[in-house]
Order: structure tokens, then sequence, then C-alpha cells
């Protein structure tokens, strides 16, 4: 168990967590692991039990499934705040749905099954947040699955990268700033990568955004829904 440490802003700013007042924040800050982990590290697997309830303090991860052929369909870029296995938060949850990594070297807030059932117990909000999210989650899996019938390749890609930029986004002189790779924009997208090289390439020659290798910057963010 953590020793008592000052909540972090992506624990105070955990949708999980809204509601809490500072007593509670701190008894369920306190019944937490801190886990540090760096890129390319496996935080859920799909198929496995789940044992742990995360909440990402600092870094980036993303969650994804696996297609029947192999393929990597990337569902959520997650940000500081965010929260990977609301499952574990049953009974007799089922197995993770999806697969979580890191992105970045990452610092998680962890409780193990038993933990947070006692403190969803004692604290029906968590229960009652945990369901929002859970609301949430399908709502935006709607609004992409609407977005790829109604909606083109590039106008797909812009709103994946402003909603990147709100969330993820790095401000800096230039412009905003978010780390990620071609081929991670794409599967959010529900694009090629290779569409989505050619779409970026077209919008750095307009001056709308600089792409580097891992990055790409917003010059003039508003200008991307304008085609």
């Amino acid at each position: 168990m953590a020793t008592s440490t000052p909540i972090s802003t992506g624990a105070v700013k955990s949708k999980l967590l809204l509601g809490l007042d500072d007593t509670a924040l701190r008894h369920v800050r306190d019944a937490a692991q801190v886990r540090g982990m760096g890129p390319n590290e496996n935080v859920t697997v799909a198929g496995e039990r789940p044992d742990n309830l995360f909440l990402l303090q600092a870094g980036r991860a993303r969650s994804f499934i696996h297609t029947e052929s192999g393929s990597e369909i990337n569902l959520l870029w997650q940000v500081p705040g965010d929260v990977i296995g609301l499952v574990s938060l049953l009974a007799n949850p089922p197995n993770y749905m999806a697969s979580a990594t890191t992105v970045t070297e990452c610092e998680f807030l962890v409780w193990d099954h038993r933990t947070i059932r006692r403190l969803a117990k004692a604290y029906p909000q968590l229960t009652e947040n945990a369901f929002r999210l859970a609301v949430y989650y399908v709502g935006a899996y709607m609004k992409r699955h609407a977005n790829l019938m109604t909606k083109g390749r590039a106008s797909r890609l812009a709103q994946v990268l402003l909603q990147l930029a709100t969330d993820a986004g790095e401000v800096q002189p230039s412009g905003i700033s978010i780390d990620i790779t071609n081929e991670h924009l794409s599967s959010l997208s529900d694009i090629s990568s290779f569409t989505a090289s050619r779409l970026l390439s077209r919008w750095q020659r307009d001056g709308k955004l600089v792409k580097e290798r891992g990055r790409v910057t917003l010059l003039a963010p508003e200008s991307l829904m304008l085609g």
C-alpha cells in the first residue's frame, strides 16, 4: 500500500473520482499502489483475468483490440486521469475485452480487485462514476461508427487530430504538438496509414501543420475542418 502523498493532478481530474470529498479522495488514493512503467509495456491483455484497475497519472497509453486477421485497431488514446480496467469493479468481472499498453513512460495508481471493490462499497460514488464512464465510452464508439459511415477520410482524421490536441496536446510557441505516429493516427481515424500520410503531407504543404517523426504540430487547428 502506498504511503500518504499529495493527490496528483491526474487523480484530481479523473472522472472516476468526481464528487468525492477530500477525505474520501485521500482514502482512495492511499489504498492504491503507485506503479511506474516504461514505454511499450503491457498494462492489460485481452482475455486475461481483470485483477487490477489502473488510473493513469502521467504519460500516454493506448487501448486496442486485435482483429481475426491479427491487425490492431486502436480504441482509445489515454491521457492522465483516464482509467484502464473498469471491469474490475464488478464482483465477478469478465476477462479484459481489450489490451492496453504504454506509449510513453507512465505512472499509474493501481488498485487490486479486492481493494477497489471494498472502496466502491464504502464510496458508492465510485460505482456511479464508473457507470458514467462506461456510458461515455459507448457514446464515443457510437460516434466513431457514425463518422465511419457518414464522413470522409480527411474529416475523420481532422476530427481525431483536434480531439487529440484537446486531450493530449502540448502548447508550443509554434502551435499544439501531439506525440503520435502515423500508424496510430490512421487506426484511430479508421483509415489506412498511406491515406493518413498523404493527408498529413498535404496539410503540411498548406501550412496547417508540421509533421515530424512521431509528432504532429498543429499550426492552425481551426483550418483542418475547412478541408
